[in-house]
């Protein structure tokens, strides 16, 4: 690699503290030097076989996503411009307690199936891991060892170990099967896992009681590592299951990041401030929480996910057999309608804000960009009678995005002391969340330039030095000598996401430059066919 001199760049260094003007010089993928301006002055400027001016560009830290589903995207796809583009150089991946690994065969069948709409069926994956640390070195060596697009770290999804080691069914685990599942997280800690994820609306995650989960924080504490939950409820329990969670990581000793902490449905608009109050006294009496946020109001997550837990019980072929049956299937529905499932947050389904974003049966299509109310309109039936046909007919796999957030709450998250930036992008589906490819350029356009929410300082530092530290990488997320070259070259004035609700998948703006251990993955505004990502592993204790 050549060395190179990022000339006259603001730069914005991720701790929050005001910008300087300086030269950066870049050599075998590390910052060797910064020479700030007044320092510069009557000496002799920094040389590099390349330079690169940077006038009129704000040079950060690469952007850190603390919630990305790229599980297999990263593999599928080198270009991978959904993130480079925005310049994120890290994602976090085995995301609310569901990926593929630690797995064997038969536990790698059912997740597949599981999260689909999150990743695809992967029948163009050749899945030739099934522990921990043979995922991340299959992403070391991907794309025949060249590697992959941006970086990526990876939390034990804890829904896969309970399958692997417990099953798909609704009860306590043994004290066997405690053990092993234990056991299952050392060794993904050991492997360079960076924490534990759960997704405790999702099956079989969301059948742990707190005493197992616990016990799998104790063990994550142990490596240095956080737990990051999707916890039980965004609705109508939000912040009881907040404090759950709390409460919990606390007796375990754990670190807490709390993953798209959002405060949604109308039970809770205008509550953002009682969230954040119950997180203040926690942090006042010692814990360490982190969060972060997705910069819209609409959620995505799958269909089959607002079921009730006792009708997902055993697995994707339980559902679908219980969805088959008409009574049972009316079961659901008064569950879904009229209690309140607690897959869908304890509130009533309001089928006017759930829109298809995706299917994986390209017959299925004209589903896609309408809400479940309008697709039944047009057909003439209910919508339960729409939806239920769909995840028959589907498999399972459509995906949805959830009209159901509220702006003031998500402005009055982001600007907490310890939130952080988290996309929740999936990359599926005909109609993808624009977060998908639209979340940090979003953050720095809409909310920075144009409200003014976050100054420019602070922001970059939610994205980028914040995220580092929950994740203990003491050599990246700041602008530092000595720091991996991970780097976003962004204009201030214009940049902004390009992705919207009818066009999900156009890049971004004024983002001329991300580079990644050094190397340009987009330069002049356009990918390059470098891959320099890596999987990051665990720091040690």
């Amino acid at each position: 690699m050549e060395d190179l001199v990022i000339r006259d760049a603001d730069v914005v260094d991720g701790t929050g503290g005001p910008s300087y003007r300086a030269d950066v010089v870049v050599d075998d993928g590390w910052i060797v030097a910064i020479v700030q301006e007044a320092a510069a002055a009557g000496c002799q400027r920094p040389k590099a076989t390349r330079e690169l001016d940077a006038e009129g560009l704000v040079l950060s830290p690469g952007f850190i996503d603390m919630h990305a589903h790229s599980d297999l995207a990263l593999l599928r796809d080198p270009d991978h411009s959904a993130k480079a583009a925005q310049g994120v150089t890290l994602e976090v991946l085995g995301q609310d307690g569901l990926s593929y690994a630690p797995v064997d065969d038969r536990t790698l069948e059912g997740v597949r199936r599981a999260i689909a709409g999150w990743n695809g069926h992967g029948d163009d994956i050749d899945f030739d891991w099934r522990s921990v640390g043979e995922y991340l070195d299959r992403l070391d060596f991907g794309f025949e060892g060249r590697g992959i697009a941006v970086n990526a770290a990876y939390l034990v999804p804890q829904g896969t170990v309970r399958a692997l080691a417990v099953g798909w069914e609704d009860r306590e685990a043994t004290p066997r099967e405690l053990d092993r599942m234990r056991r299952l997280v050392a060794e993904g800690m050991e492997q360079g896992a960076v924490g534990l994820s759960s997704g405790l609306t999702y099956t079989p995650g969301m059948y742990a009681r707190d005493a197992e989960l616990t016990e799998l924080c104790r063990v994550v504490a142990e490596y240095g590592g956080y737990y990051c939950p999707h916890h039980r409820s965004y609705g109508a329990g939000a912040l009881e299951a907040y404090a759950e969670m709390v409460e919990l990581t606390r007796e375990a000793g754990c670190p807490l990041h709390l993953t798209h902490a959002t405060m949604n449905f109308g039970v809770n608009k205008g509550r953002a401030p009682e969230l954040l109050a119950l997180l203040d006294d926690a942090l006042a009496a010692g814990s360490d929480i982190t969060l972060d946020t997705y910069p819209y109001t609409p959620g995505c997550t799958t269909l089959v996910a607002l079921l009730p837990s006792w009708a997902s019980e055993g697995g994707p072929e339980a559902i679908l057999g219980r969805l088959a049956d008409e009574e049972t299937a009316q079961r659901i529905r008064h569950d879904l309608e009229v209690t309140g499932a607690d897959g869908c947050h304890g509130v009533p389904v309001e089928w006017d804000t759930i829109e298809i974003s995706g299917v994986g049966d390209p017959r299925l299509a004209d589903h896609v960009g309408r809400t479940i109310q309008q697709s039944a309109a047009l057909r003439g039936e209910t919508p339960w009678t729409t939806a239920r046909r769909l995840l028959l007919d589907d498999r399972l796999a459509p995906t949805i995005l959830q009209h159901v957030g509220h702006e003031e709450n998500v402005r009055t998250i982001m600007r907490h002391r310890v939130h952080t930036g988290g996309s929740d992008g999936v990359l599926q589906g005909a109609k993808a969340h624009p977060r998908a490819y639209g979340t940090f350029p979003h953050y720095l356009g809409h909310y920075v330039r144009e409200l003014g929410v976050l100054s420019l300082e602070e922001c970059v530092a939610h994205l980028t030095g914040r995220p580092a530290a929950r994740l203990r990488l003491p050599d990246r997320g700041l602008i530092r000598e000595g720091h991996r070259a991970d780097l976003v070259l962004f204009d201030p004035r214009t940049v902004a996401a390009g992705s919207t609700y009818d066009a999900p998948r156009t890049l971004p703006t004024g983002i001329p430059y991300v580079l990644v251990d050094g190397r340009f993955v987009i330069e002049d505004g356009r990918r390059t066919d470098v891959l320099a990502g890596r999987a990051v592993r665990r720091s040690p204790v």
